[in-house]
């Protein structure tokens, strides 16, 4: 028997790459300033914050937007 499944699968991250979290603790405008197979590097563009987390991000869609975002 066939069910509806969500199906999810880790971002490639690139090295230079802006991107958008829309939603979360992490939400805003970041730039991607390293990888590992484990951690992504991030630079906010605003505040110059530099954070390393665990990769968490899966892409939900792809769309030209101004980034970073006024606040």
């Amino acid at each position: 028997m066939n069910h509806q499944v969500a199906v999810f699968t880790p971002f490639p991250f690139v090295v230079g790459q802006k991107i958008h979290i829309a939603t979360g603790p992490r939400t805003g405008d970041w730039l991607v300033i390293g990888l590992s197979e484990r951690k992504v590097q991030l630079r906010c563009p605003v505040s110059g914050r530099e954070v390393e987390w665990d990769r968490f991000c899966y892409l939900s869609e792809t769309r030209e937007q101004e980034w970073p975002l006024p606040r």
